[in-house]
């Protein structure tokens, strides 16, 4: 059974408005600010000194750090990144019984999942770009057949080339449907890049770079939530189609 998007759209937004949905936000939030910071501060750090005069009235969030503190500030924050991810999708995915709490088994495993998610995470991007390079279509198929790797990675603890393999799977006869969150998705990152320069030219690069990180975190927490929402519908209609071609027909109530 194809996916069915506008009950995945529905239930993804109502999994966004909970309380745990709030406490994503924020975490989400704080990290894009620490990320957005990081690099301005790495940035500002190696630059020659007449350049970096000329380059702090427009950086941004900027820390009170060196250079190479901001570098390793960002590595950090991409591995707590990764690890923040995993226990999203976790929580997202859960029951509906118990959306308004963390699973017990949000950190089940977390240091494996998290390795698991870096590592695939890079090369599906790497995968998806290659693939947009040659006209756009190969990326985007590429982008909708692993939207659920970190579903597969989170919630069913699976390795690198199961959670791939398992991602493509559960896409397969739904991707034109995974395709289009895909294009909304670059659509909304195409809007918060052209957001981004105005606010810079207006002469508040802070602001901006707040703005963007506020827009990133609304947007994108009820976008994983929907797909979350979707990996439950595919997942749990291929579990039901397994059972019922699995378990024996009770010859001793028929007829």
């Amino acid at each position: 059974m194809a996916l069915q998007l506008s009950n995945a759209v529905s239930d993804g937004i109502r999994r966004t408005l909970t309380r745990t949905g709030g406490i994503l936000f924020i975490g989400l939030l704080v990290i894009q600010l620490g990320v957005q910071a990081s690099i301005n501060t790495a940035l500002l750090g190696f630059l020659p000194p007449a350049a970096a005069d000329q380059f702090s009235s427009n950086a941004g969030l900027v820390l009170p750090l060196p250079g190479s503190v901001g570098l390793a500030l960002f590595a950090v924050l991409v591995i707590l990144s990764s690890t923040f991810f995993v226990i999203l999708s976790r929580t997202l995915a859960q029951s509906d019984s118990t959306l308004s709490t963390f699973p017990a088994t949000s950190t089940r495993r977390l240091g494996r999942a998290t390795a698991i998610a870096l590592v695939g995470g890079l090369i599906v991007s790497i995968s998806i770009m290659i693939g947009t390079i040659f006209l756009f279509f190969p990326g985007l198929f590429l982008a909708a057949s692993f939207l659920f790797f970190i579903f597969a990675v989170s919630v069913e603890d699976l390795g690198l080339i199961k959670s791939l393999k398992r991602s493509w799977g559960l896409a397969r006869g739904s991707r034109i449907k995974l395709g289009l969150l895909v294009v909304i998705s670059a659509i909304f990152g195409g809007i918060i890049g052209a957001i981004a320069p105005l606010l810079d030219l207006a002469g508040v690069p802070v602001a901006a770079d707040i703005a963007i990180s506020v827009l990133t975190a609304v947007f994108f927490l009820p976008y994983y939530a929907i797909i979350a929402s979707a990996y439950r519908q595919l997942r749990d209609e291929g579990t039901a189609g397994d059972r019922s071609l699995s378990e024996p027909v009770n010859t001793s109530q028929v007829p």
